[in-house]
């Protein structure tokens, strides 16, 4: 063994101890995995290679957890829900993986007898590339509160290579580079060689004398399985999150071909299949993209599906003879927004083209075994594909889907002739001869047993708005289920020293699986030897985010300031734009003062971060606005001790878990109305940090919960914004002069000599394409300003922001993953615990 560890390491024996929880025994068994499951050339055993063997070693322990639960779930043959996601933002696993095995003292130690601490061989592990933004995310805090609840429950996904891509900030502003998590391997996921299944895409569909209809032709890719382990807190349950990678076999690869120099053409499958989970969201601007996309979509949806009834089958060939009619009282498949809607004309297509059902046998089993979660009121969001695309690409799910948009016309025509005139809207195809499109969210309501909403607010919009039509219809059908987050990774193991007051100040660890018990801290949040303890911890976390801030950026900023954050993808609707603005106004207003007046505003470091999608100009600029004024700001000396603004890079999971702890002030300031519920929010507060925000998504929840006096709310309601862009189009909007004075100094060239006016237009004008100000930043920007003074008075006083925050976290009980998942347990899939003995 070399450098670094290695004469340590020199001294513990490589033994294999796969299951021991002895610091000793746990180091012998790392060392067992860096000698006998080498990855690298011996003799080597720096942090690197230390990571991978420690990963290894704490995989031993899930592997038997893992394959426990596995037998444990086959012999009770429970009811079990299968969780189809395009996107899981799963960050690192390492930390999170001991931390629920309740053994990272055990590793830390091990590790210092072989000479590296933990948080050192932490840092090595790249974050799993498989997200974007609030979906992926909210999709593996689920994954963990299924485990930790012991619910017999399993994710699917693909296994995208570079992920969407790597944020580098140069002059130009946001660059992409591909992920590379997967550049060496990821110790945590296992190839199942033996889970194999075929999926096909274009060819034809051929009719049988007997009238039923088969698929064949065109091209055939393999999905090869390879699962994670997700384990439960303080449980034996460990799940799987299994990802799909498509493959072609070596009979697919033409070797006369390519010994005749036609090398590409020799492999065209090959590369084809490789494109399918190389890139999660490829840009669809071109038909090829769409079909790429589409591709990925169906990939998932058939090979999940396959494994799904292969499963089913194989259960009840131990059972004697299983009705089909009994397949939803054994699955529950759950699909997280529309990317996954193909499975329900591929179930369709299973259950007749291959179990030979007939429609209506197919149709009720396919209606009571899915369900469906909305995730957005924007219209760019609801997906709707080309018809011609999915006739070329999924011709016998176009049939289907056909069927199934007859039979809904047949239904509402027959059974509620008032709904007639609204059928071109609600029906499934819609034929406008200029762009035929297949509407995705309308396919969903029409087939799945339950829709739902992600936070009140937006289950109430869904239900009074986008799908008022078919409420009236299925009254019974719509439910909300607002969001959660896992307090595992969202506060336990990303801030140790509060968990640690929490836990002492209780006098019980037992908040970490039933956080409503963190109300018992409002009994001491005027406590002054509590609020001590709470400002050293906020202050432990605000320095590690500054060493951080300076590392990653180069800007160093104050710990003593008061710490502001966005972090979120960028958008327009999240309004970026909002808060940059305002940054400038205040940079403005403070190169207008004394040193004397300076000296008596409140010192603030405004934190932005987030990744804008490579083809989203506007989002692109904001990204470069919020750089070249931190570029100004930062390094003009007669305000930087009282304004810094800093642009975060490549925003993700690891880097949430050091932002949101050490913040004091963050902003959830979509426009009202467009925020579907918002995840960080509940993450924010749970971590002692307050809220300047609009009544927008779980906004209005948290307001309600952590007391509205803890809450900085500024801005128009959702229920006021139609009538706002109305006056906007009818001339009626008059605009706030400090509105029109940030503005103007973007134009004066303060901040270098880009060209923002493409960017300020979207703010200008009263109608019109990317025009008249949509997203009302301009409106509520006085609104905004005057919080946002509020916000400066309230953190001049120290003790009462000190009880602000400490109520904030007393309030954060319901925003756990833990409620949230209890509630589909209940309420929509109709499964129950299977704890592993």
């Amino acid at each position: 063994m070399a450098a670094n560890g290695g004469a340590a390491a020199d001294k513990v024996p490589a033994v294999a101890n796969p299951l021991s929880e002895k610091p000793s025994e746990i180091a012998s068994n790392i060392n067992y995995h860096a000698q006998f499951n080498p990855h690298f050339s011996p003799l080597k055993f720096e942090p690197e290679q230390a990571f991978f063997a420690t990963a290894e070693s704490a995989r031993d322990r899930l592997i038997k957890q893992w394959n426990e639960t596995f037998v444990h779930f086959h012999k009770v043959d429970p009811k079990q829900t299968y969780y189809l996601s395009m996107e899981y933002l799963q960050g690192r696993a390492l930390t999170n993986a001991i931390g629920n095995l309740n053994i990272q003292d055990a590793y830390a130690d091990a590790l210092n007898k072989l000479g590296h601490k933990l948080e050192e061989i932490v840092e090595q592990e790249k974050d799993a590339a498989l997200g974007n933004g609030g979906l992926g995310r909210l999709a593996s805090c689920f994954l963990d509160s299924m485990a930790t609840l012991n619910l017999p429950a399993w994710g699917y996904g693909l296994r995208y290579k570079y992920g969407l891509f790597k944020q580098r900030i140069a002059k130009q502003g946001q660059e992409e580079i591909a992920e590379d998590w997967l550049e060496k391997f990821s110790p945590w996921e296992i190839v199942r060689h033996d889970v194999v299944f075929p999926v096909r895409f274009f060819g034809q569909v051929e009719v049988n004398p007997d009238g039923s209809r088969k698929w064949v032709g065109g091209e055939v890719v393999q999905a090869l399985a390879y699962d994670v382990p997700i384990p439960g807190y303080k449980t034996k349950n460990t799940i799987s999150l299994r990802l799909w990678e498509a493959k072609a076999c070596a009979d697919d690869f033409n070797l006369f071909q390519f010994n005749d120099g036609q090398y590409e053409s020799a492999a065209q499958l090959h590369s084809r299949a490789q494109q399918i989970c190389a890139v999660l969201y490829p840009g669809d601007a071109t038909e090829d993209g769409k079909l790429l996309r589409l591709k990925q979509q169906f990939f998932l949806c058939s090979a999940s599906l396959q494994d799904i009834i292969l499963r089913f089958k194989e259960r009840k060939s131990g059972k004697g003879s299983r009705e089909w009619s009994e397949f939803p009282s054994k699955v529950a498949v759950q699909l997280n927004d529309t990317h996954p809607t193909l499975a329900i004309p591929e179930l369709m297509r299973l259950l007749m083209d291959n179990e030979g059902l007939g429609w209506d046998e197919a149709w009720d089993v396919t209606t009571r075994t899915i369900a469906y979660t909305n995730h957005t009121v924007l219209p760019e969001a609801l997906e709707k594909w080309s018809q011609p695309v999915m006739w070329k690409l999924l011709p016998r799910h176009m049939e289907i889907i056909e069927e199934i948009d007859k039979r809904f016309l047949a239904l509402i025509n027959g059974t509620r002739p008032d709904l007639q005139h609204k059928l071109p809207s609600m029906r499934i195809l819609d034929h406008n001869p200029q762009k035929p499109v297949v509407r995705m969210a309308n396919l969903c309501v029409v087939s799945a047993h339950t829709v739902n909403g992600v936070a009140q607010l937006h289950s109430d919009i869904l239900k009074a708005e986008l799908f008022a039509d078919y409420v009236s219809v299925w009254p019974t059908k719509f439910q909300n289920k607002t969001n959660g987050i896992t307090p595992r990774r969202w506060l336990r193991f990303c801030s140790p020293e509060l968990s640690n007051i929490i836990t002492k100040w209780l006098k019980t660890e037992g908040w970490v699986t039933n956080l409503d018990l963190l109300s018992g801290l409002r009994n001491f949040a005027d406590n002054a030897d509590f609020q001590k303890e709470w400002a050293s911890a906020k202050m432990a976390n605000k320095k590690r985010l500054a060493q951080f801030i300076l590392r990653v950026t180069g800007v160093s900023i104050d710990p003593n300031s008061l710490f502001d954050i966005q972090v979120k993808r960028i958008h327009e609707y999240k309004r970026q734009l909002l808060n940059i603005l305002g940054t400038i106004y205040r940079y403005k207003k403070l190169k207008e003062m004394s040193p004397e007046q300076r000296k008596k505003t409140t010192p603030r470091t405004v934190m932005i971060g987030g990744k804008a999608f490579a083809t989203y100009t506007n989002a692109k600029r904001i990204v470069k606005l919020v750089n070249d004024v931190g570029e100004v700001v930062n390094n003009d000396p007669e305000v930087n001790g009282y304004l810094k603004v800093v642009f975060v890079p490549n925003y993700n999971v690891s880097v949430a878990e050091i932002l949101i702890p050490g913040s004091e002030l963050s902003q959830h300031i979509s426009t009202a109305g467009m925020e579907a519920s918002g995840t960080s929010n509940m993450k924010f507060s749970l971590n002692g940090c307050l809220i300047i925000g609009t009544l927008d998504g779980a906004n209005v929840e948290i307001r309600e919960e952590i007391g509205e006096e803890n809450f900085f709310l500024f801005g128009a309601k959702a229920d006021e914004v139609p009538k706002l862009r109305k006056d906007r189009e009818d001339g009626l909007f008059k605009p706030d002069p400090r509105f029109e004075e940030a503005k103007q100094y973007i134009r004066s060239g303060a901040f270098g000599k880009y060209d923002y006016n493409p960017l300020l237009d979207s703010l200008e004008g009263n109608s019109g394409y990317g025009r008249g100000d949509y997203f009302l930043v301009g409106h509520d920007f006085p609104s905004y300003m005057d919080a946002q003074a509020r916000v400066d008075e309230a953190y001049k006083d120290q003790k009462k922001w000190l009880k602000m925050s400490i109520l904030s976290t007393a309030g954060s009980g319901k925003f756990s993953s833990d409620r949230t998942i209890a509630q589909y347990a209940k309420e929509i899939w109709n499964i129950n615990e299977c704890r592993v003995p």
